[in-house]
């Protein structure tokens, strides 16, 4: 289907698109440079004027803007341990359950050592020690356990098989 001859495109666009909102005068606030500077960097203003600069608009204050500050983190000097080996022998070898909690506590030590937060690395280090502590214990239970009840069978399908 072709548009009408008397179709205007310019005229459609404008239903389309509002017009720009009307003027304001914003002349009540302060001037520039009239707040202190409540960081302790001394205020810079946005456009300041200079050889390439461009100034305030007219009627309108100078922006103040304050300076990036940039927080780096730092690895500790000395890592506490994180038993990440101990950790995946545990979870492979003893009790995975446990093994798996002590797995994602030795990273997170891992991680606090690399971000330099020396609480957290000491407090995760602590509970992956503790924690493969009990899966090794639990895993070395369970093989005693089993050890006893091979004995056990064994012993008796001995003394089946041999008359009296």
């Amino acid at each position: 289907m072709e548009p009408q001859e008397n179709w205007n495109t310019s005229e459609k666009s404008k239903l389309l698109q509002p017009g720009p909102p009307p003027y304001q005068d914003h002349s009540g606030h302060p001037p520039p440079g009239s707040f202190p500077s409540t960081s302790g960097y001394q205020a810079q203003q946005y456009g300041a004027s200079g050889p390439y600069g461009q100034g305030p608009y007219p009627g309108h204050p100078a922006v103040t803007v304050q300076p990036a500050v940039y927080l780096t983190n730092i690895p500790l000097a000395y890592p506490l341990p994180d038993y990440l080996c101990y950790s995946i022998f545990t979870m492979l070898c003893c009790c995975l359950p446990l093994g798996i909690v002590a797995l994602i506590y030795s990273i997170n030590t891992r991680n606090a050592n690399m971000s330099g937060q020396q609480q957290i690395a000491e407090n995760n280090s602590k509970m992956a020690l503790t924690v493969n502590h009990i899966a090794l214990g639990i895993g070395l239970a369970l093989f005693v356990v089993y050890i006893a009840c091979v004995i056990v069978v064994s012993v008796n399908s001995q003394q089946e098989i041999t008359p009296p």
